[in-house]
């Protein structure tokens, strides 16, 4: 096979797919009028195969996927252009694909399709190199935003540096449940004893410090000690009315000035404890118009985001109640890049509310509460299942 007949999906990676495994010569497009006239996205799907090592040609040809006739007659004319072919039929409409069945009647071209649940590509007639076999295909977090058309960019962390701090991110978690109730406002007190300087690593202050809308915050001294203990700050003096201490570093202050990186750098860590990803971010930021010159950037940050193969999971991370809005962009990113081959999950530290476990049920994202957050098993396998989908 040289050539490979793609019927157009929505959905990009039922584009790719086929590509990414046998690597033809050529990639034939048979896409509707919209998309064969839409110079830009082409060059998107263009620039994910380059992004991914793969030189192909790829070719857009049009007909309306919802014209049976239309189909089968333009097949016709790709498979008389191009006889050393074969033709995908995982994606693409029902029309579509009842015109590719109309085709391998008359024709005895390679067919071959993929399952999803089985992670395999079937031959279904004359295509023996895709008999039974096994999707090889690994995608990491980046690929997933530029198959879609969109890239990362930098996100509020680093992760190359994150395999330094590992050590700390079980114990900064076990400090926070146990001070979950007042963490708010204990960050709060961290913030307003530090300056606003982000080289500086010293803070200091009162026993009691403002707080919001006038109100007073108290140094959180129990939970203050503990992370001397473990090593996020160090030289902690309390005397009299006097709190001091020094941030360990740059990082340490950034997570300790921010109510929400410790969950998040948490779930980070169980998703690498699971041992079944090949990629794990957190921050990470994805542009959806990825390098179009002259457009302003449109951006999501998601907490926590893996992949294992070319399946992907999307993680929010709330340590309060998640809200509808948050619920509907967890939805919005995990279908837009990620697809049917992707999962998504909510995990707060409140039980949360009956509407929000509703709402999470009908966009089809699993709910990880705080009675979960209690025991690391529970979270690992948890997320180890979001995979099983």
């Amino acid at each position: 096979m040289k050539t490979l007949i793609e019927l157009y999906d929505d959905r990009p990676i039922e584009n790719v797919l086929g590509t990414e495994m046998f690597r033809p010569e050529r990639t034939v497009f048979l896409c509707p009028p919209e998309i064969a006239g839409n110079v830009p996205l082409q060059g998107q799907i263009r620039e994910y195969f380059r992004h991914r090592g793969i030189r192909n040609e790829c070719v857009f040809m049009s007909a309306s996927l919802y014209d049976a006739a239309a189909v089968e007659q333009k097949l016709e004319q790709i498979v008389e252009r191009y006889p050393d072919c074969a033709l995908d039929i995982a994606g693409g409409t029902e029309s579509a694909l009842f015109a590719g069945g109309m085709l391998c009647a008359k024709q005895s071209i390679p067919v071959f399709t993929y399952s999803r649940k089985r992670n395999r590509f079937y031959n279904i007639q004359n295509a023996s190199f895709a008999h039974n076999q096994p999707c090889t295909v690994e995608l990491n977090v980046e690929d997933c935003f530029r198959m879609a058309g969109g890239i990362m960019r930098e996100g509020r962390v680093d992760n190359r540096i994150l395999s330094q701090y590992m050590h700390l991110f079980d114990p900064f978690f076990e400090i926070y449940m146990e001070n979950r109730r007042i963490w708010t406002k204990a960050i709060t007190y961290i913030q307003r004893i530090s300056q606003s300087d982000a080289a500086s690593l010293h803070a200091e202050g009162g026993h009691l410090e403002k707080g919001e809308r006038g109100s007073r915050v108290k140094a959180p001294v129990e939970m203050l000690q503990a992370l001397e203990k473990i090593g996020m700050i160090r030289d902690l003096y309390i005397e009299d009315d006097v709190v001091r201490f020094d941030f360990a570093d740059a990082w340490t202050r950034t997570w300790l000035r921010d109510v929400g990186s410790v969950l998040e750098l948490y779930i980070y860590k169980a998703c690498l404890d699971v041992g079944i990803f090949k990629d794990v971010r957190t921050s990470a930021v994805v542009d959806w118009l990825g390098e179009k010159p002259g457009h302003a950037n449109i951006t999501n940050e998601l907490d926590v985001m893996a992949t294992a193969g070319v399946y992907s999971v999307f993680i929010s991370c709330k340590t309060c109640d998640a809200k509808t809005e948050a619920l509907n962009e967890l939805a919005i990113l995990r279908d837009r890049f990620g697809g049917q081959m992707a999962s998504a999950a909510i995990v707060t530290a409140e039980m949360g509310s009956p509407s929000m476990h509703h709402r999470a049920s009908e966009l089809g994202i699993d709910v990880i509460n705080l009675n979960d957050l209690k025991d690391p098993q529970v979270v690992r396998e948890r997320i180890r299942a979001l995979l099983r989908k």
